[in-house]
């Protein structure tokens, strides 16, 4: 049995570039990805230093691979979709190695007036679901719910205000 773990070990597939190519091609077709993303499959892939700058250069002429358009995809996703902050997005996008620039385009296509509501949504739901009369208490609570989805923190406090009245 060891045996045969062992030679399936030895056995990765390799490809050849124009195989690699084919291959990151659907990659990007299927979801817009960075390039971080495809670095790392290149490597997953055992693809040499060389074949990987000759793919990454194919995949950005054909449009592929667009770190704007990633960025913004990625942005519009986690805020519509997961509800995150613009503080967490924009992490997030760092650690993807997207650069200032994509960043700050990114987080302009969030609307101002979607994300205001988003936020004393997310406020209200949170204090109904605490069922707490303390104020401090909820104030506290919904403060670091609010800080850990990667909203601002003087957003937050100024439509905590104005839920609970102040």
């Amino acid at each position: 049995m060891f045996l045969h773990y062992f030679s399936k070990v030895n056995k990765a597939k390799t490809y050849t570039v124009d195989e690699a190519k084919l291959a990151l091609e659907k990659y990007c077709i299927y979801q817009d990805r960075c390039h971080q993303e495809v670095l790392n499959k290149l490597y997953k892939m055992k693809i040499i230093d060389e074949a990987k700058e000759l793919i990454l250069i194919h995949l950005i002429q054909h449009d592929f691979l667009n770190e704007e358009r990633f960025a913004k995809s990625f942005a519009r996703g986690k805020f519509y979709q997961k509800k995150w902050g613009k503080i967490k997005i924009a992490n997030q996008l760092i650690l993807k190695k997207i650069s200032t620039l994509n960043i700050s385009t990114a987080l302009n296509e969030i609307e101002e007036n979607d994300y205001l509501q988003t936020i004393q949504n997310l406020i209200l739901k949170k204090i109904a679901q605490l069922n707490l009369k303390n104020e401090f208490e909820i104030r506290k609570k919904v403060s670091l719910f609010m800080r850990s989805k990667g909203y601002e923190w003087t957003l937050v406090i100024k439509v905590l205000d104005e839920v609970l009245g102040e």
